[in-house]
């Protein structure tokens, strides 16, 4: 149903596009071209409630806030198209969005709702239209800075990976964030893939290698997904045995991603909460990343996810970090005379 919702705006987009380019190749003029289709969230959400008794006669099964989103995604994705070809947006050019398969990560967004936490044992969360639903993890720290006044819960997104469902709340909440231990130190932070970190002190920060503990798992798996019959194969539907082992990939994949994450989030919080000034390289990740000797331990590291959280994180304690030229010559400059 979300993806008949969204392919029904994508269309009618691509068809306005297909017109113009067509009669413009003709030699029609501006002025005599088929009138452009407004791009933003209102106007698609306005055509769709015009049109959705008709083309969708279960819309009312569901939340509005699920074409809502729908349509505010794909607003945001085609105007980041058109910023991107006019040269208005920086870095990689985006290509036209596309329609969403079944294997896409799932997602709706909800803005409106009272009480989304349920104080019952705090561990259930009230969702429009799919009522109290039980979590895993409990809501209780949550809850606490909403009930001081400390917290807004503004929306919630509820999003389906790797066989599992989450919910995650967008909270606006007045943080009280340590200052560092040593706010005038200065530490530099020289990442690899031999080891994950070596710091300017000396301590070196090994690497985990998550995929590559997880590598010989992996590829047995994927070898069983290769043999048994899948979308690719002659047969009409794939196997039910096919699609568990897919998702076991997807799960191996996920506590891979998990592992990783977690190891950053650790490390980019300790240097922050230790040092005042954090001196980071700028690397070209992405060209590192086109030797294929390098890639996949390249991935594994994690080196633009770290910095990132870095910069968030800095800015929150208020440290300072600072990105060190990817042409300096670092490796050359004596650090007694400063001499190259």
């Amino acid at each position: 149903m979300l993806s008949n919702r969204s392919h029904c705006g994508l269309a009618k987009v691509r068809a306005n596009l297909a017109q113009r380019i067509a009669e413009r190749t003709c030699g029609l003029g501006d002025d005599e071209l088929t009138p452009p289709l407004n791009w933003s969230a209102y106007a698609l959400r306005k055509e769709w409630n015009q049109r959705k008794h008709v083309v969708a006669p279960w819309w009312a099964e569901n939340s509005k806030e699920v074409y809502s989103s729908g349509f505010a995604n794909l607003a945001t994705a085609v105007a980041n198209w058109n910023a991107s070809t006019a040269g208005r947006r920086r870095g990689a050019r985006m290509r036209f969005p596309r329609f969403k398969g079944k294997r896409a990560t799932q997602s709706c967004r909800f803005t409106t709702g009272s009480t989304w936490l349920v104080d019952r044992d705090r561990r259930h969360v009230r969702l429009p239209t799919l009522g109290v639903i039980r979590t895993h993890e409990s809501t209780r720290k949550l809850a606490r800075h909403v009930e001081r006044g400390a917290a807004r819960i503004r929306s919630a997104t509820v999003s389906f990976r790797a066989g599992r469902w989450f919910v995650s709340f967008s909270v606006e909440i007045t943080r009280n964030d340590v200052t560092p231990a040593r706010p005038c130190s200065t530490v530099g932070v020289d990442l690899g893939v031999k080891s994950l970190a070596v710091l300017s002190t000396g301590e070196v920060v090994p690497n985990p290698k998550h995929l590559e503990v997880a590598q010989r798992e992996l590829l047995r798996l994927q070898r069983q997904l290769a043999r048994r019959r899948g979308p690719g194969s002659r047969a009409e539907e794939s196997s039910q045995r096919w699609r568990k082992t897919r998702t076991r990939v997807a799960v191996l994949h996920a506590r891979v991603a998990n592992a990783r994450r977690d190891g950053l989030h650790k490390l980019s919080t300790r240097l922050v909460r230790s040092f005042g000034v954090i001196v980071l390289e700028d690397l070209n990740v992405a060209g590192v990343m086109r030797n294929r000797r390098l890639a996949r331990h390249v991935a594994g590291v994690g080196m633009a996810e770290l910095r990132r959280q870095i910069e968030y994180k800095a800015a929150w304690s208020g440290s300072y970090v600072h990105a060190a030229d990817r042409w300096y010559a670092s490796s050359k400059t004596c650090s007694g005379c400063g001499a190259v």
